[in-house]
């Protein structure tokens, strides 16, 4: 793991860390980028787990703050800012000299995800799929107010990860928002889980199982064919 910054416009920068793979390759491998969600940092422990995981198995990956966690806040910046720093991000690693990427996917945790798609939908991230690890669809207790208007103009594979007691997504409204979603796209449900996946005890499950679940899913669908890097002539 490697400790970095990004650079943002008007000179400010966010603190990033890029796991790398063994024999990494620039513009050989996958890579991803992973956001985190309004009220954690790029620290979050989920971010953590799959960051890992995924260099073990050949992906690289990239998290960091937005700016209003590197400057020890909690009101989250505002939409245009959060989705500039994706930019950045982005632009970062496209264009680094060791870590280019062939192939590359944004995701992200609640709002690092839907920050994303909101991006990618405006043509600003030139990534190849996105993923989702609790897509925030509507506030607790306002499923009438949906953050879906965006998800149909993208065309490119998406991957949603939501638990069945996540009050910011009712799984059957996300049900009907997916029907009329043009991209492809796939839900894993972790069943009894909340907002941050976890699950009641008497399930007999810890986190750290679920983590790896989430891991080993999100491998499928970076190994499925969507992101395999060009053949090397």
């Amino acid at each position: 793991m490697e400790k970095t910054s990004i650079s943002l416009l008007g000179g400010e920068h966010v603190s990033a860390k890029i796991h790398i793979p063994l024999r990494f390759q620039a513009g050989r491998n996958s890579g991803i980028i992973l956001a985190h969600g309004a009220g954690n940092d790029m620290e979050t422990p989920l971010l953590v787990f799959l960051a890992e995981g995924l260099a073990r198995s050949g992906v690289l990956a990239l998290r960091f703050n937005f700016p209003y966690k590197q400057a020890g806040r909690t009101t989250p910046d505002k939409p245009e800012v959060l989705e500039s720093t994706w930019e950045a991000a982005c632009s970062f690693l496209l264009n680094h000299p060791r870590y280019r990427p062939a192939s590359l996917l944004a995701a992200g945790k609640s709002m690092g995800g839907r920050i994303a798609s909101q991006a990618a939908a405006s043509g600003r991230l030139p990534v190849q799929g996105l993923i989702f690890y609790g897509y925030p669809l509507h506030p607790p207790g306002h499923p009438g107010k949906l953050r879906d208007a965006h998800l149909y103009s993208l065309s490119i594979p998406m991957l949603f990860f939501e638990g069945t007691r996540d009050p910011f997504c009712d799984l059957i409204l996300l049900e009907a928002v997916r029907k009329k979603m043009k991209a492809p796209g796939k839900l894993e449900i972790i069943e009894g889980g909340d907002h941050s996946f976890k699950i009641p005890k008497s399930k007999g499950q810890n986190l750290e199982t679920i983590y790896r679940a989430i891991l080993d899913k999100t491998l499928g669908f970076i190994e499925s064919g969507f992101f395999d890097p060009p053949p090397v002539k």
